[in-house]
């Protein structure tokens, strides 16, 4: 009897244990709050603009696309003449860039040392330059993807054109 009795106890102190460690993790877990920088539409249309503007006074038509911290699409516009894929390119390199928090176009390097690199077959990832991150110190909040100039590091510049004009707010 003895037995049974401190056996049950023992099964009780141990699920004590266990529900007071579930409790504080949830406890604590709940009362912290994620904070974060994001994108605002007016700094996204700013650096899409800025963009658009600096490849043009070069000569090239280019389609911009800005998404933001979680990829979505806040800011998009189809360049003047140019090819209907241009769109979606920008926002498939904007997307990649986001993705992986890197330059697209570094994409191209690591798929050339993985071919086997599975991940370049999801939704919206291409291996293709011209896309950006944008971000807050070590945090990446964005990207600018850029597609209709004649090769990735024209589109990738004018890209660039458009962050450095909000470099000063994203602190």
């Amino acid at each position: 009897m003895k037995f049974a009795i401190r056996s049950s106890l023992l099964k009780f102190a141990k699920l004590s244990t266990v529900l007071c460690g579930f409790t504080l993790m949830i406890s604590s877990a709940s009362a912290q709050l994620l904070q974060h920088k994001d994108l605002s539409a007016s700094m996204a249309i700013t650096m899409a603009q800025t963009a658009l503007e600096t490849c043009r006074a070069n000569g090239i038509n280019i389609s911009v696309t800005v998404v933001g911290r979680n990829g979505e699409i806040i800011a998009q516009v189809r360049g003047d003449n140019t090819g209907p894929h241009t769109i979606e390119n920008s926002m498939r390199k904007a997307y990649s860039s986001r993705t992986f928090r890197i330059p697209s176009g570094d994409l191209v390097a690591r798929l050339k040392a993985d071919p086997t690199f599975a991940l370049i077959h999801l939704n919206n990832v291409i291996a293709n330059q011209g896309a950006l991150p944008i971000k807050v110190g070590d945090d990446t909040i964005g990207a600018i993807g850029a597609s209709g100039a004649p090769s990735g590091d024209k589109d990738e510049a004018c890209v660039k054109a458009g962050i450095d004009k909000v470099a000063d707010q994203l602190k």
